[in-house]
C-alpha cells in the first residue's frame, strides 16, 4: 500500500487537501501530483465546497520535486510533476496556503499557485533551485514575480535568500505569519471559511473577474468588466435574500 496522497476534509463548505508523501517530505513526485489534480478537481466539483484550503503532512509543506524523478525528465515528464500545483492555480474556487514547515524548490510553486499563503512557525521558504543547478519551472518566476516584484524575486531565486514565516510576512509573501501550527490551522479554517460562506457562483465569478482586470491597464477597462457582473448579482436571489435579512435585522434594533 502506497503512503502517498491527498487527504480531503471537508468541514462547513471548506476542502482541506493534505498532501501526504511522509517519506519524502511531501515531495511532489508524479503519483502525489496526480492524486493533488483528482483532489482539486473533486473539490471544485462538489457544491459543498466554497473554498479550498492546502497544506502538508507535518513536519513540512513540501520539500519540493523528486530529484529522482526529475533526473531523467523530459519536458512531457515534468508538466506531470507540474500539474499538481498547476490545478490549484487553476482552481475556480478561492485557495489559500497553510504553510506548517518547510516550501523548498516546487514546494513554493504549490504554495504561490495559492491566492493567499498563511505561515505557521516553522515555515521555510526556500527557492533552492540555483543551488542545486535546476532552472525554476512550472512558472515559478512569473508567480514569484506577481508577489514579491523584481527585487524580492531576485534576492530568493538568484541569490538564495530563504525566509522564515515573519520574514516571509514582512515581504508579502505570505498574508500572515502565526506563533502556532494549531493558530495557523485554525486561522486558515476562519478565513477560507469566509469565503466558503459567501453565495458559490458569486465567490468564483469574482475570482474570475479578478484574473480578468489584473491583466488590465486602464480603470475604465475593468469598470467595463465589473459592471456586467454586478449588475447580474443586483438581480441574484441571493442578493436579495442578504438585503431583505440586512433591513431585517437594522429594523429590530
Amino acid at each position: 500500500m502506497s503512503d502517498i496522497e491527498v487527504r480531503t476534509e471537508i468541514t462547513d463548505g471548506v476542502a482541506v487537501l493534505t498532501v501526504s508523501n511522509p517519506a519524502r517530505r511531501n515531495a511532489l513526485n508524479l503519483e502525489l501530483s496526480a492524486r493533488l489534480v483528482e483532489a482539486v478537481e473533486a473539490a471544485a466539483a462538489d457544491t459543498r465546497v466554497g473554498a479550498v484550503l492546502l497544506t502538508g503532512e507535518p513536519p513540512a509543506f513540501c520539500a519540493g520535486g523528486d530529484l529522482g524523478e526529475l533526473a531523467d525528465a523530459d519536458p512531457a515528464t515534468l508538466k506531470r510533476v507540474y500539474s499538481g500545483f498547476l490545478a490549484v492555480a487553476s482552481c475556480p474556487l478561492p485557495t489559500l496556503a497553510a504553510v506548517n514547515g518547510a516550501a523548498v524548490g516546487a514546494g513554493i510553486n504549490l504554495a504561490l499557485a495559492c491566492d493567499v499563503r498563511l505561515a505557521g512557525p516553522t515555515a521555510r521558504f526556500d527557492v533552492r533551485f540555483m543551488q542545486l543547478g535546476l532552472h525554476p519551472g512550472g512558472g515559478y518566476t512569473w508567480m514569484a514575480h506577481r508577489a514579491l516584484g523584481a527585487q524580492g524575486t531576485a534576492a530568493m531565486t538568484l541569490f538564495g535568500d530563504v525566509l522564515d514565516a515573519r520574514e516571509a510576512e514582512r515581504v508579502g509573501l505570505v498574508w500572515r505569519a502565526y506563533d502556532s501550527d494549531d493558530a495557523l490551522l485554525a486561522g486558515a479554517r476562519e478565513l477560507a471559511g469566509r469565503a466558503a460562506a459567501a453565495p458559490r457562483d458569486l465567490v468564483t465569478t469574482t475570482k474570475e473577474t479578478m484574473r480578468i482586470t489584473s491583466r488590465l491597464d486602464a480603470h475604465a477597462d475593468a469598470t467595463a468588466v465589473e459592471v456586467r457582473a454586478q449588475a447580474e448579482s443586483v438581480r441574484s436571489e441571493a442578493f436579495a435574500a442578504r438585503v431583505a435579512e440586512l433591513k431585517k435585522s437594522i429594523s429590530s434594533k
